[in-house]
């Protein structure tokens, strides 16, 4: 066998961040170590795996290939090491999660798993679909943990848990005494709503997709705590997950206003690349989660107990 498995960390490092010297830091090597490392790997088998695109290095045909190949056989590498070790194969998990579950359930969940499994090295990213999705499709993430679409052809989408959005408004709002609005009220209203690309903003874009008449968009904000703390001050109304409100609905702070009319229902998945391996933890992380929501049927009706 000509290559070794540091090529092929080399190769994954360049591929992730399209460039030597940021793929060198990530792995502690010096640039010329990881140029050296990857033109060996090149000339072995008389094939360049990237497009030099000015500064920047773009996978080639092939290349596309062996990324998601390379990185099985490293996962497959990492566990058996931690087994040599005498640990129990659970290297490290990069985990992605849109803002939703990032914020109200991720946190929570991989306390308990690492509670389990103190030795697994878990890292969180938070942001919305687009991105959640762009990172697993290449291969910079284990597992994305989403709440909008995915169509991915590369990508296997597997359901998990019913989510519901909601419109609301603060409790001076006339819309807070009546509880509920038509279509027709709510296009009259100003809006706070999520950014272009996130789950939350294309699910209430296809809610609202058969009325014709243009939204009233006063700010398009990237939190969730960002557009209550807006819709409270009394900028607008706005619609996004009944997880992400049961609090403020509890305490009274922010009201529901039911719409009869959309369906405004979704579905949290879990996803990763086809060719991915399945890592011991990654499957028992998909299992835990799936144990700790067992009973809910949406979302806002899991009992988020702390950790003890």
């Amino acid at each position: 066998m000509r290559f070794t498995l540091r090529q092929l960390q080399v190769f994954v490092a360049v591929a992730r961040l399209e460039s030597v010297s940021r793929a060198a830091e990530s792995l502690a090597l010096s640039q010329s170590a990881a140029s050296t490392s990857l033109a060996e790997l090149e000339r072995h088998y008389d094939s360049p795996l990237f497009d030099r695109i000015g500064k920047r290095l773009a996978l080639s045909a092939l290349g596309s290939q062996l990324l998601p190949k390379a990185v099985a056989l490293l996962d497959r590498a990492e566990e058996i090491e931690q087994l040599l070790q005498g640990k129990s194969g659970f290297g490290s998990l990069q985990l992605g999660a849109t803002l939703t579950i990032g914020n109200y359930l991720a946190t929570l969940l991989i306390g308990r798993f690492m509670q389990a499994h103190p030795e697994c090295r878990v890292r969180l990213h938070v942001q919305n679909t687009s991105h959640v999705v762009q990172g697993v499709a290449q291969h910079g993430l284990d597992l994305g943990l989403i709440e909008g679409d995915c169509q991915h052809p590369d990508i296997e989408v597997q359901p998990w848990l019913e989510d519901e959005l909601v419109v609301f408004c603060a409790p001076q709002h006339p819309l807070a005494k009546r509880g509920s609005a038509s279509l027709d009220e709510l296009v009259q209203e100003a809006w706070i709503l999520r950014e272009q690309g996130s789950g939350t903003r294309l699910t209430f874009d296809q809610g609202m997709r058969h009325h014709p008449t243009p939204l009233n968009i006063r700010l398009e904000l990237e939190h969730t705590e960002a557009i209550k703390r807006a819709v409270e001050s009394g900028l607008g109304i706005g619609c996004i997950s009944r997880l992400a409100l049961r609090d403020a609905f509890r305490r009274g702070s922010l009201v529901a206003v039911e719409t009869p009319e959309l369906d405004l229902r979704r579905q949290f998945s879990f996803i990763w690349h086809k060719q991915k391996y399945q890592s011991s933890a990654m499957r028992e992380f998909v299992e835990l989660c799936r144990s700790f929501t067992a009973g809910a049927l949406r979302s806002d009706q899991i009992h988020l107990q702390e950790i003890p």
